[in-house]
């Protein structure tokens, strides 16, 4: 008789046991959950608004040589992406060189452009109607290779600086 009298016992633990094993689960598993929503919530604000979206060339660095100067672009996409990219045409033999890369998500304080063709890297920032040549911490650029023909007669150094202009 005491060995039925232990199989309720037993049984009463048993169902106990996992009657707090599912509490348990469920009160992490909430956790868990706001946990997870709070982090996408983090990630989606902390993305900063593009200034525009579409398609704007500049011309930061003037051209001397017959070569051709690069004309360069970007676009900014809705979902925060910016991709760069040159056309060249070689004005001697009139061959067009081009290349377009993706720079990742818009960042406001600067962004790296790495075109591999000719091995160039370097950092600008834009706004809605500028874009500037920066070095790595975002600081804006100052060089004779920035000045016009016009300038270079009166200064030293420019701004390395472009207007954005939509087509």
């Amino acid at each position: 008789m005491e060995i039925l009298s232990a199989y309720p016992i037993t049984g009463f633990l048993r169902f106990s046991y996992c009657r707090n094993l599912i509490t348990f689960e469920k009160k992490y598993m909430k956790n868990i959950f706001s946990l997870v929503i709070f982090c996408i919530s983090i990630l989606s604000f902390a993305q900063t608004k593009t200034p525009f979206t579409g398609y704007r060339s500049f011309d930061i660095v003037q051209g001397y040589s017959g070569s051709g100067t690069p004309h360069y672009y970007l676009e900014v996409q809705k979902n925060g992406d910016v991709h760069f990219g040159y056309v060249q045409v070689n004005q001697a033999d009139q061959t067009e060189t081009t290349e377009e890369m993706n720079a990742g998500k818009y960042n406001p304080k600067v962004m790296k452009v790495t075109f591999k063709k000719y091995k160039e890297i370097f950092y600008v920032k834009f706004d809605k109607n500028k874009i500037y040549l920066t070095d790595k911490d975002g600081n804006i650029q100052k060089s004779e290779d920035c000045c016009s023909s016009m300038e270079s007669a009166t200064q030293d150094t420019c701004t390395c600086e472009s207007e954005l202009y939509q087509r």
